[in-house]
């Protein structure tokens, strides 16, 4: 063992065949990887080709060895998200297949959207052990039932928080034409006389506004309207001005640095 690398990478003398499943395991308890070695020695088409017992040197490896999958302790790092990240920065290709004690429901979902392509725990059977690696290499992912679970359940609150709570918003006439304007880049006294009111009235709306939408200024009220289209369900007629409200460059740009008090 070389001085400074108390955790080196231990490469599998072992021949690869070239349509073998190269994998790389990595995690801290050396009865794990015992007994992975033991159940992966009698299969056929998959070899690991290196094991490690920390972090970095798993970081080490995925450089340095060409390897297909990596079977990675989530517990080798305070923060399985970054150390993810990391591997995948170094090698893009690799999919990562995480052993964790007790998933949650927030950690699942975050894991997998960063790039991990399955979770398992330390009591999976050998023979769903094995079917993972497979599943996982032809480009599935894996998780158990609880997990399946929970990214449908992640998925299903993302897509009701982009058609519902905000979208069914009422909005009055006054309301959209004051909205219109603020697209438009114009400034409370210039909405104002547009519509026909004072400039306090103007702001009372916008604070109104900001709360029916969930923004906070006048810059997240323009994305928003962007984002959502929020304008273009409205009558024409509804809007001020001659012509139609557009969110240009120069609009956004007003808006990005912003006086607190135009508000």
């Amino acid at each position: 063992m070389a001085a400074g690398e108390p955790n080196p990478v231990v490469p599998t003398e072992v021949e690869v065949p070239d349509d073998a499943i190269r994998l790389i395991v990595a995690d801290g308890e050396p009865s794990f990887r015992v007994g992975v070695r033991k159940i992966i020695a009698i299969e056929d088409d998959i070899r690991i080709v290196a094991q490690v017992e920390s972090a970095q040197s798993a970081l080490t490896a995925v450089g340095r060895y060409e390897a297909d999958l990596i079977l990675l302790e989530a517990g080798l790092s305070s923060s399985p998200g970054e150390l993810v990240t990391g591997l995948l920065a170094i090698a893009p290709s690799i999919k990562i297949i995480l052993v964790m004690i007790e998933p949650t429901e927030s950690e699942t979902v975050e894991l997998l959207r960063l790039g991990t392509r399955g979770i398992v725990t330390r009591s999976i059977a050998p023979d769903l052990l094995i079917k993972c690696i497979h599943k996982v290499h032809e480009g599935e992912t894996w998780l158990d039932h609880q997990g399946v679970n929970w990214v449908i359940e992640a998925y299903r609150a993302q897509a009701l928080q982009l058609i519902s709570p905000r979208n069914r918003v009422r909005l009055n006439p006054k309301e959209i034409q004051i909205i219109a304007g603020v697209t438009q880049g114009l400034r409370n006294k210039d909405i104002a006389q547009e519509v026909g009111t004072t400039e306090q009235v103007v702001k009372n709306y916008l604070r109104k506004i900001y709360d029916k939408l969930g923004v906070s200024d006048r810059l997240e009220l323009a994305l928003y309207c962007m984002h959502h289209r929020l304008l273009e369900t409205y009558p024409k007629a509804d809007l001020p001005g001659p012509s139609q409200p557009a969110l240009g460059q120069a609009a956004i740009a007003s808006m990005a640095n912003v006086d607190p008090s135009r508000k």
